[in-house]
């Protein structure tokens, strides 16, 4: 079987980091091309730390394009500095990029690789989705021409991480996920239902250590400074695995279990704003998901064996 072509969108971020090398240890994907958005860093310094990512994990040739540097319909939030560091990498010293960004800028590029091969790209985003929604409003068909989505981001039955009610990357452009979960397309949501559920221990990030190629020097880098973000606010001892969640769904999606509900994000001005709701038992108000196709929403993980199995990618040389 050929190697699945996904597009990542991504944010980098340490959790985005591993995603990414993730992907790329896996021959069952073929990463075509990262995109690059606001969210845990300005999208200038996102943009620098996809393509030093790319030449750690010796990807070269994958090309980067950057995107939106704020949301659709509000002010930026500003950088997580106190979850990913000023860098976005846990403030690791990398040296320069080996390359430029591509010509194109992000939604463009989207719609270039999505139209020269309909039907065969898989979108991966595990940032801000402002990115693709700016794609599919340049380009309506968008979604007919995509495999589908694998996200990151939302949360349908557990509280938010961002604010009570939301998660990051939904709060950070509310109105573009909104514009993407009404896509008629197949969209996964690997949202904090799972992603707060999936550890991986301190234990297991020390044991990194042991493994013998360049992207696991700098996993032993950076994750230490997210595993403290985690204990210092009440988290784990270890870390939430949030983005390289969609990386094991598409690898293994039988380590997971789902229901499928229409998605809409509250995009109003009160406490609620960036929630991700389901559409799921009340009929008065059923006309405001009427129009959207369901949404597999991703609700329990087996979390031993998808960290297992990341572990092992980031073991291969």
């Amino acid at each position: 079987m050929s190697a699945r072509p996904i597009i990542i969108d991504t944010d980098p971020g340490i959790d985005d980091a591993m995603a990414i090398f993730y992907a790329l240890a896996s021959p069952e994907l073929d990463v075509i091309g990262l995109t690059t958005v606001f969210g845990n860093a300005h999208v200038d310094v996102c943009t620098t730390n996809a393509q030093r990512i790319l030449d750690i994990a010796g990807g070269p040739e994958i090309p980067v394009a950057q995107g939106a540097a704020r949301p659709l319909a509000m002010n930026y939030r500003g950088p997580s500095h106190f979850v990913h560091g000023v860098n976005g990498l846990a403030d690791v010293a990398l040296a320069a990029p080996s390359r430029a960004p591509h010509a194109l800028d992000a939604a463009h590029f989207i719609i270039q690789q999505a139209t020269a091969r309909p039907g065969e790209v898989t979108l991966v985003p595990i940032g801000p989705l402002t990115n693709v929604a700016l794609a599919m409003l340049l380009c309506p068909e968008l979604p007919s021409l995509l495999a589908g989505m694998v996200l990151m981001g939302g949360n349908a039955f557990v509280g938010g991480n961002a604010s009570p009610a939301a998660e990051a990357n939904i709060l950070n452009d509310p109105e573009a996920a909104d514009i993407v979960f009404g896509a008629d397309c197949p969209i996964v949501m690997c949202g904090l239902d799972v992603t707060e559920a999936t550890i991986m221990s301190s234990e297991q990030i020390a044991g990194i250590a042991s493994f013998d190629n360049p992207r696991a020097l700098l996993a032993t880098q950076i994750l230490p400074y997210y595993r403290d973000f985690h204990l210092s606010h009440g988290g784990p001892d270890g870390i939430h695995v949030h983005d390289s969640t969609c990386i094991s769904y598409l690898l293994a999606p039988h380590h997971y279990s789902s229901v499928q509900h229409p998605i809409r994000v509250d995009c109003g001005d009160g406490v609620g704003r960036g929630k991700t709701w389901p559409a799921t038992r009340h009929a008065l108000s059923a006309a405001l998901w009427a129009d959207r196709t369901p949404v597999t929403i991703l609700t329990e993980v087996n979390s031993a064996a998808v960290v297992a199995l990341e572990l092992d990618r980031l073991a291969r040389a």
